[in-house]
């Protein structure tokens, strides 16, 4: 039904040929309908481009035919605000989502973004439809059910005012294996000391009532029936209740279900244990309120049953028992605006269950479409309370809405192409659950506004071959060129060919186009800011000489490969500037006065000189010192240049000043240099040299010198004399100090020595006593 655009590159080689194709290319795309826009050599698709790249080209906004999409709001009631109505109105009267109706012309790749209001009114109606499993394990549930009516009308009365009920039952398919179709088990399923009713599939005991008391008794009267298997056939009845809305008395309000059962469920496919192979066709089969094809078709799958509840707007409250609560908690995430409450044993908690369960659906808010054409896409932002915002799927749902609570939703529509039939579509938007939905009526821009003004046959196209159309020819069927001035047939005929060498060469269009009906369509490159031109395609605007990596140095523009300059450029890759002001030295001379400035770069001619403006001289003495004699001559009198000063030194004007002080401060002239010099006193003088815009030299001294005073003599040899003196007693101190040290070491090892002396009671090795004994040597003791 679509066809869809292309990318960037592609759309430009895919060579539009209309304004219309040229528009659905992309958003950004516009078509130039100047008559005088083509270049020789240049096919009509080069009329299609971005808007920048068209006006690069020559052609005025003014002739670019750029069509946008547009939003209108038709049906724009207000949100029903109860506060201050005060007034009971009908369901039909109450506004919960604002604007009702939009109109979109779509642009091929362009969004348009609409805002949606969604305001949860006060006191909106709601109908309960109370669905029941009578097999026989529900027997005490049934019990506590009767008397539901009066107690829940009583409790929801606190929500709404206007509140309906009904009651339906259901068993089991009426054939085996699912129930036992004997005689007697049909009559009564249970066991014989049991009184049960005759088992069926599914039964509308009360259509929606707003009289409590009708519910309770009739739902009093209800009898237990039975079956063999332990899943229940639920989903027949579900899908009854939901495709006969007549027969239930479903109004175009909130809509809840509550399903209430202790077991678990068949789906399609289950059927062909009973030999039932016929999908359930999503019909109402109601006879005399009793479900009549149970054993014609088979159960309904949950993707079927999810399409029928969302369809009819039907809120689907599960209470289940504590035993199958992780498989209906399954189920719920697959049923959209679904929930699941835990049923005791004797359903004596069912009205909480179902308060419960109602507050939990009401207070989220989840946005559904219808099915998008093809080509089509929505997207979804959320802006709900306190600020919070989510995009994505999370961006179609509000959570913890209360009554009376306001969020919005940001709504954004794309389409990528037109439909082939041109003709709208339309859409629908609605919040999950609820019957007021969004209408928008869908508007493609397939044409341009200059469609309409074509002139068919025109003799602008060779003789009538085609509709002169939004400055350019679209050809009639057989015809080609760009003013349809061939027909398929002819285009490579050799005579066509040869009109298409340059100089009679052997290429053709310079190999960088194609040869139709004798003249050349340059091929079109994959940058689209590169576009080969002329009459055999010779030329380009991207093989000029660059400079820096750039294109003609990027001041210029390439034009059958040479580059034409801006101002103030020159050379063959515009890399020359004819600005002066790169060259200007600090004194605001050009290149310091010793050199040139070509191409904004400076040419020092003075060959002691050097840097970008001639100001750096490495050799040269500094400023100061080069005029030091000069200043110290005319302001002094002094110096090596007093003989020579009028003729060395009258290349500045000099300025005297009484004190340093006075002379210039930096902030008193842009440029300026500060001196401090010795004279031959060895006295400082102070001066500024500066050079002004006139190129005059203008120096300021300071008459006031600085000269050191001579030494005091006396402070000298005091000092001198002290710290000869306080050397001296320091070393005395020393001295001093160095001696008690050594006598308190002598001392000590005195002490020690003493304590270790022993003295011995020994002979005195130097006694010898006066008795002499001899002994005879020649006596023999006789």
């Amino acid at each position: 039904m679509f066809f869809f655009s292309f990318s960037k590159k592609s759309y430009l080689q895919a060579s539009a040929q209309s304004c219309g194709e040229c528009i659905q290319a992309g958003e950004k795309c516009g078509w130039c309908i100047d008559k005088d826009f083509l270049k020789q050599g240049e096919q009509k698709s080069t009329r299609c481009d971005e808007i920048e790249a068209l006006i690069k080209k020559g052609c005025s906004e003014a002739s670019i035919e750029n069509p946008r999409g547009t939003v209108s709001v038709n049906k724009n009631q207000s949100l029903t605000d109860r506060t201050k109505d005060g007034v009971k109105l009908k369901p039909d009267q109450i506004t919960q989502i604002q604007p009702q109706k939009l109109t979109l012309n779509l642009r091929s790749g362009e969004a348009q973004t609409f805002n949606l209001i969604f305001k949860r009114a006060e006191d909106y109606p709601i109908d309960l439809y109370y669905l029941m499993d009578l097999s026989y394990s529900m027997k005490d549930d049934l019990e506590n059910v009767k008397n539901l009516g009066t107690d829940l009308m009583a409790e929801m009365q606190k929500i709404t005012s206007d509140f309906r009920i009904g009651f339906g039952s259901f068993v089991e398919k009426t054939v085996m294996p699912y129930i036992s179709t004997t005689p007697a088990k049909l009559l009564n399923p249970c066991t014989s000391d049991q009184n049960c009713t005759s088992p069926f599939s599914y039964k509308n005991v009360l259509s929606l009532t707003s009289q409590g008391s009708q519910f309770n008794n009739l739902v009093s009267k209800q009898q237990i029936s039975g079956n063999l298997d332990s899943p229940e056939g639920g989903f027949d009845a579900i899908m009854q209740v939901a495709v006969c809305p007549n027969q239930i008395g479903w109004r175009n309000v909130t809509r809840l279900l509550v399903f209430s059962t202790d077991a678990g469920f068949h789906f399609a496919g289950d059927g062909k244990l009973g030999g039932i192979v016929l999908p359930n066709d999503g019909k109402c089969h109601l006879q005399d309120n009793m479900y009549t094809m149970s054993h014609y078709y088979d159960y309904p799958s949950i993707a079927h049953l999810v399409q029928k509840l969302s369809e009819n707007n039907i809120q689907t409250i599960f209470a289940v028992t504590e035993e199958f609560q992780p498989v209906y908690q399954e189920l719920k995430n697959l049923i959209p605006k679904s929930a699941v409450g835990t049923l005791s044993s004797d359903s004596g908690n069912v009205i909480k269950l179902i308060i419960d369960a109602y507050n939990s659906l009401s207070s989220e808010i989840i946005l559904e479409n219808s099915r998008l054409p093809e080509g089509v896409s929505i997207s979804y932002i959320s802006h709900c309370k306190n600020g919070v915002s989510d995009k994505g799927e999370n961006g179609r749902k509000c959570s913890n809405i209360s009554i009376g609570d306001q969020v919005m939703f940001e709504v954004a529509i794309m389409a990528k192409g037109c439909p082939s039939n041109g003709k709208s579509e339309t859409i629908k938007i609605k919040p999950q659950g609820f019957t007021e939905e969004v209408e928008i009526v869908l508007n493609f821009i397939c044409e341009c506004a200059c469609h309409k003004e074509g002139i068919p046959n025109s003799p602008v196209c060779h003789f009538g071959n085609g509709t002169l159309e939004c400055g350019a020819c679209r050809c009639n069927e057989g015809r080609i060129g760009r003013v349809c001035e061939c027909s398929k047939d002819e285009v490579r005929t050799d005579d066509l060919d040869a009109n298409c060498r340059m100089d009679n060469g052997t290429d053709i269009c310079n190999n960088n186009g194609d040869c139709v009906c004798g003249a050349c369509e340059c091929k079109k490159r994959d940058n689209p800011e590169e576009r080969y031109s002329g009459k055999f395609c010779e030329c380009d605007n991207f093989n000029c000489d660059r400079s820096n990596n750039k294109l003609c140095g990027g001041h210029g523009r390439c034009e059958c490969r040479k580059c034409i300059c801006e101002a103030n450029y020159t050379g063959s890759a515009c890399d020359c500037s004819l600005d002066t002001s790169t060259c200007l030295a600090s004194n605001k001379q050009i290149c310091n006065g010793r050199g040139t400035c070509e191409c904004g770069t400076c040419k020092c001619t003075d060959l002691k000189f050097q840097g970008p403006t001639c100001e750096i001289c490495p050799t040269c003495p500094g400023v100061c010192t080069e005029h030091k004699d000069c200043v110290q001559c005319q302001a002094f009198g002094t110096g090596e240049k007093k003989d020579t000063c009028k003729e060395q030194c009258n290349k500045f004007i000099l300025v005297k000043k009484k004190k340093k002080e006075e002379l210039p401060q930096p902030n008193d002239q842009p440029y300026i240099n500060h001196c401090k010099e010795r004279d031959a006193n060895d006295c400082w003088f102070f001066f500024t040299y500066a050079t002004k815009n006139d190129s005059t030299v203008e120096v300021h001294v300071a008459e006031e010198l600085e000269c050191p005073s001579g030494p005091d003599i006396i402070p000298i040899v005091a000092g001198v004399v002290a710290g000869i003196v306080l050397i001296g007693l320091a070393l005395l101190l020393i001295w001093k100090l160095l001696m008690i040290i050594h006598d308190r070491r002598e001392f000590a090892k005195f002490e020690k020595e003493k304590m270790n002396a022993r003295w011995d009671a020994g002979e005195n090795p130097i006694y010898k006593s006066a008795v002499t004994t001899v002994v005879n040597p020649k006596y023999e003791g006789k």
